[in-house]
């Protein structure tokens, strides 16, 4: 008897243990929620635009998609295809990207992870999108049969719920071909707010180039900054394809002038372009239309009070006209730097990775000679004496036509790329995001066109909206091109000698739509082309007034839900008056820029921020061009 009772009341023992035991655990499990919720929220603030609705685990279907274009097209499309994909919640496939999915280069990086870091990619955006790096096996059959749909960077939010979605939701899986710079309406509603952070939240943050590329970048930024000093990235903007839609064929001598013309002649047969072929670019360049050429910048940057000594860095893939048409702006900045001077081969090797060799070329042979028909022709020659015959044909060595212009001299036709160009091609994606990085890091940035051959903005506005995006402060100069055109057009006989008056105007201007009021009237005009360029204020605060304190914890202040802008300090602004005091001091040119120019310079520099201090600032010796 006493043995059944005491195992009656160890058994009440074990049921209050393992109830209070379960109430333990169920304490903790709201605790630990509760933390998680804490934690992620303080996360979330930190990244841009604050809280979002979370999204459903379980996903309807897939997407993949396969992208087509230049470095700031690809960029932009990938921030789109994942709010296209938390949009229709579904499981989004890593893009492939299909200028690097050629033979010719390494096999180590191909695809996606070419560029950036797909596993930070996918880490970044686990708790906003799935983003798997394949299709399931039993969907990538399905694929084959099935045609991409073609998406550009107007495709509404309906198309997609109304047309998109339902496809998934019947075949499991959607192939999208994006090209043009992205699949998805730049601007959204409020009521879509937290989709356009996501856009900033991609951009800005999961898209992280891959490790070689960050490696190589951070050596350039430190050889950039030795001793201290700040420099200046420029990006002039002079690309083939750019000058010839819009025309600027003329601003250029000699084979540039035909080598743009055939560019655009191919432009209008295509249906890219609408307009004739024969172009007035002065006119274009009065308009606007034209990029500034580095002369005009050279003498633009005098104006803003930069000194010879300055150190400038020049981005972009392509300069067309070389190191000849740069000479002008080396005269007045000799320490002009790019990839390949702050870069050894054997550096710029370690980020194309080990790549295949190409193929020996083909042995030339010399044609036969029909000796019947040479001696038709003889016969036919007509009286005695008569001229020597022409030399026989020789070969054309690989020296001759070295070059990828080299066709223009004997050929109507401009040859097939060849394996080399595609290679270069896929190169052309890494140096973009090297300049990328140095740009968004410079302590100014000056753009001499920020629109590409479509007139949507190019590698220069994402710059620019990366920098305002990371602090509004920054110095970016956003030069007006056609006030300037028309300011240069004043001076074109005596560039180099423009005088005070005119070095003033010059400045006020740049500085006018570098300032918030500049900002705002190319914000209106831009946005509705490409968000990432103008992304203030959505990615920064709310303007959704339905949303309550806690729900919008970054609210915009009114003024900037009118204006569309919002976090821009008074740094621009108080340049404006830096006018107040001059004094004149001439600069020495080198001889290919025969005049002095005068320069302005500020008296009260407490206004102006440290870097512009150091650009600004006396230097009795110029800069070591090997630092």
């Amino acid at each position: 008897m006493r043995n059944g009772m005491a195992f009656k009341s160890s058994l009440k023992t074990v049921a209050v243990l393992g109830m209070a035991l379960s109430m333990i655990s169920l304490a903790a499990h709201f605790f630990a929620a509760r933390y998680y919720t804490w934690a992620r929220a303080a996360d979330e603030l930190q990244q841009p635009g604050g809280v979002h609705p979370a999204p459903i685990l379980a996903t309807r279907g897939f997407l993949h998609a396969e992208i087509r274009g230049d470095f700031h097209e690809i960029r932009s499309s990938i921030c789109d295809l994942i709010v296209v994909a938390r949009l229709l919640n579904v499981t989004l496939v890593v893009p492939k990207l299909r200028e690097v999915v050629a033979k010719q280069i390494s096999s180590k990086f191909r695809g996606f992870d070419y560029l950036y870091d797909e596993q930070h990619f996918v880490s970044v955006l686990s708790n906003d999108v799935p983003v798997v790096t394949r299709l399931p096996k039993r969907l990538r059959q399905k694929t084959k049969n099935q045609s991409y749909l073609v998406v550009s960077s107007t495709t509404s939010v309906d198309f997609y719920v109304q047309d998109v979605l339902p496809e998934i939701e019947k075949e499991g899986v959607v192939g999208l071909s994006v090209s043009g710079g992205g699949c998805l309406q730049s601007l959204l509603g409020t009521d879509l707010e937290h989709y356009q952070r996501l856009r900033c939240r991609v951009a800005f943050h999961a898209l992280k180039f891959r490790q070689e590329i960050e490696e190589l970048s951070t050596k350039m930024l430190a050889r950039l900054k030795t001793a201290g000093k700040p420099f200046m990235a420029l990006h002039l903007g002079l690309e083939r394809d750019t000058l010839a839609y819009h025309g600027c064929a003329e601003r250029f001598q000699d084979v540039h002038t035909e080598l743009i013309q055939y560019r655009r002649a191919k432009m209008i047969k295509n249906g890219i372009v609408r307009g004739e072929l024969n172009v007035d670019s002065e006119m274009q360049w009065l308009n606007g239309s034209c990029p500034l050429m580095p002369d005009e910048v050279g003498v633009l940057l005098r104006s803003l009070g930069y000194k010879q000594t300055s150190r400038i860095y020049i981005s972009g893939v392509e300069v067309f006209g070389g190191q000849r048409i740069l000479l002008p702006l080396r005269s007045m900045y000799p320490n002009l730097e790019d990839r390949t001077t702050l870069t050894t081969a054997r550096e710029r090797f370690t980020v194309y990775g080990e790549e295949p060799d190409f193929p020996p070329p083909p042995p030339f042979i010399l044609p036969k000679i029909n000796e019947k028909a040479r001696l038709a022709a003889w016969e036919k020659a007509g009286p005695r004496p008569r001229p020597l015959p022409p030399p026989a044909g020789r070969p054309k060595y690989s020296h001759e036509l070295e070059g990828w212009w080299g066709w223009i001299g004997e050929s109507d036709t401009e040859p097939a790329p060849a394996l080399k160009d595609m290679r270069i091609r896929s190169h052309k994606l890494l140096w973009q995001a090297l300049d990328y990085i140095i740009c968004t890091q410079a302590d100014a940035f000056f753009s001499a066109f920020d629109e590409d051959k479509s007139g949507h903005p190019n590698f220069a506005s994402l710059v620019m909206g990366h920098r305002v995006y990371a602090g509004a402060s920054r110095r970016t100069y956003r030069p007006e091109r056609k006030p300037l055109a028309k300011l240069l057009m004043q001076v074109r006989d005596h560039m180099y000698d423009p005088g005070r008056e005119w070095m003033a105007a010059a400045r006020n201007s740049i500085l006018k739509s570098s300032g918030e009021e500049g900002i705002a009237a190319a914000s209106s005009s831009v946005r509705p082309l490409s968000f990432l360029s103008h992304p203030l204020p959505e990615c920064v605060c709310s303007r959704n007034q339905s949303q309550s304190e806690a729900e919008a914890p970054g609210r915009c202040p009114e003024w900037s839900r009118r204006s569309g802008l919002a976090g821009f300090g008074d740094t621009e602004e108080q340049d404006m008056d830096f006018m107040d005091s001059v004094e004149e001091e001439e600069l020495p040119l080198n001889s290919t820029a025969a005049a002095a120019v005068d320069r302005l310079a500020v008296v009260d520099s407490a206004e102006r921020s440290p870097s512009e201090d150091a650009f600004m600032a006396e230097v009795d010796e110029d800069n070591d061009p090997n630092d």
